[in-house]
């Protein structure tokens, strides 16, 4: 269904040199789409985004999702048929130090993103990507549903909450009406993996950079259970939800949660031990925070939606996540001999490839 729906396709992928937007761009090429990445910068060295080369292959834009005039003239440009917004501060301990900055890239950016779509006169889809930080998150055991209430206890989680906020006002207000060709979804996922990311203050990069340096991992928060899923999961269902929002008006300004079943959660130390016995002869120790940032002990989230209206479900199994992150560093790291594209296409292909022999309707 993908190969149909995106090949020859204009595409805007705002946050595209950032670990999702370059795993995302890296899918979409492969599907035949013609890309436009929209990002200030390339967040990280070393990135995925450069390290497959992405470049090279896209039309790559360096604007600042703040600046809203130069965001709109380039989504005009592009004229585009699909958007998938992506372009965040996505680190729960740096929107401590830096919450207005978190505020005003994923509030306001998310705002001119929208703004600028309001303008646009041509039929486009967009699919919009939050957090799910954004729910009020009183850590209670089961998961959380599209419905539930928004909120937030950090910078990061309240500047989601309140994107959504802007997302929902936007949705009633311009679009989805006779007279607007734009369409608009949201997207919620959090605590992906998978090679590439070398984000500051998460786990897996944390473990890569003092494993592939010889040194043991600090761990702050081993207890800590997270619905960790690979990276290639969301993105799967913000095609699928990209897919669909074009064919059915009814899925307009409609959020869906995109995680792995409610038993796939695994503690940070759980997860540690899983990605060692891919990497023999490292070593983690627990260490007492430095700080008392509060961070969520528990979150879950409830896929239901996603599966009755998109018949979209998560196709790994913790296991073959690990499997699948271990492998990508340790060939960054230790096999020089083959690209990171090809590592990165293939494991896509292999995803693409358990999804149909499970019979997810996004993959036939």
């Amino acid at each position: 269904m993908l190969f149909d729906v995106y090949r020859n396709r204009n595409v805007l992928v705002t946050g595209h040199t950032g670990f999702k937007g370059a795993w995302l761009t890296t899918w979409l090429l492969q599907l035949g789409a013609h890309v436009t990445g929209i990002a200030d910068r390339v967040p990280t060295s070393p990135s995925h985004f450069e390290s497959v080369g992405l470049k090279d292959r896209i039309a790559d834009l360096r604007i600042d999702v703040r600046d809203r005039d130069a965001l709109r003239g380039a989504i005009h440009d592009a004229q585009p048929d699909f958007v998938f917004h992506l372009a965040a501060q996505s680190l729960v301990r740096r929107s401590y130090r830096e919450p207005v900055e978190t505020l005003a890239v994923n509030v306001m950016g998310t705002a001119h993103v929208l703004d600028a779509l309001r303008t646009l006169d041509r039929a486009c889809t967009a699919v919009i990507i939050t957090s799910d930080k954004c729910y009020d998150n009183v850590e209670w055991a089961w998961g959380y549903r599209e419905t539930d209430r928004l909120g937030g206890k950090d910078p990061y989680s309240g500047s989601k909450g309140a994107a959504e906020l802007a997302i929902r006002a936007f949705g009633a207000s311009y679009f989805g009406a006779s007279e607007s060709p734009v369409r608009l979804a949201v997207g919620r996922a959090g605590n992906v993996i998978g090679g590439g990311d070398w984000a500051e203050d998460r786990i897996v990069p944390d473990c890569i950079r003092a494993w592939a340096n010889g040194n043991a991992v600090e761990i702050r928060r081993p207890e800590a259970t997270r619905p960790w899923q690979h990276v290639l999961e969301p993105l799967s269902g913000y095609l699928a939800l990209g897919a669909e929002l074009a064919k059915r008006a009814e899925l307009h300004a409609e959020p869906f949660n995109f995680g792995p079943p409610a038993e796939q959660n695994y503690s940070v130390l759980s997860l540690i031990e899983a990605l060692q016995q891919h990497w023999p002869g490292t070593r983690h120790v627990v260490v007492s925070g430095n700080d008392n940032r509060p961070e969520a002990g528990l979150l879950k989230l409830n896929c239901d939606k996603a599966l009755a209206a998109l018949h979209w479900r998560a196709v790994l199994d913790f296991a073959e996540t690990v499997r699948m992150t271990a492998e990508w560093y340790r060939r960054f790291y230790g096999d020089t001999a083959h690209s990171m594209l090809d590592m990165t296409c293939r494991q896509i292909a292999d995803y693409e490839t358990q999804a149909r022999k499970r019979g997810l309707a996004w993959a036939m």
